[in-house]
């Protein structure tokens, strides 16, 4: 007889309430070692949370640490996509990042600050080297995926990601006036 099989299932009003306690530990390391901004840890652990308080009473769980997990992969999954679409939409203000641009200045001078870092910006983009400045913008600006950007140019994925990595680099390492 299996170890899993003598055990009694648990209902999901109790494995929401011990979840935390028993398994906190377990879900922040797996949570950790799949994100590249590790300051998103606690907030995805509590969306795992409030996801498993969700889960009707009905529902029986076999296994409570597959169960997590599997719910933690599905919040994973929805926070990348998320990111992709903010990313989408936010090709300028990710490269002023990059430069190191203050995203926190006073209201009062924020709109001539943007524009100077605006129009640094398009001069840095258009110093590129001409494949790495296509690789960028259709990644980041037109948000093709590596492999779309591969197939339409007839390059290897990995040389997408290396001359967009150099592309990166290069703004990260200019000299930026505010």
């Amino acid at each position: 007889m299996s170890s899993s099989s003598s055990r009694r299932p648990w209902s999901s009003s109790r494995w929401a309430s011990t979840a935390v306690q028993s398994y906190a530990r377990d879900l922040r390391r797996y949570l950790a070692r799949r994100l590249t901004r590790h300051q998103d840890v606690d907030d995805l652990a509590q969306e795992v949370y409030a996801r498993l308080l969700r889960v009707d009473d009905d529902k029986q769980v076999e296994k409570p640490l597959a169960f997590l997990f599997g719910v933690a992969a599905h919040v994973l999954a929805d926070h990348r996509l998320a990111n992709q679409r903010q990313q989408h939409v936010s090709f300028d203000s990710e490269l002023a990042e990059d430069a190191g641009a203050d995203q926190h200045t006073p209201a009062d001078q924020e709109l001539p600050e943007r524009l100077s870092l605006q129009q640094q910006l398009e001069q840095a983009i258009d110093d590129l080297p001409p494949l790495q400045r296509a690789i960028l913008v259709a990644c980041k600006r037109d948000g093709h995926s590596s492999e779309e950007v591969a197939a339409r140019l007839g390059i290897s994925v990995h040389t997408v990601n290396t001359y967009l990595s150099a592309a990166r680099a290069q703004l990260r390492m200019k000299s930026w006036d505010r």
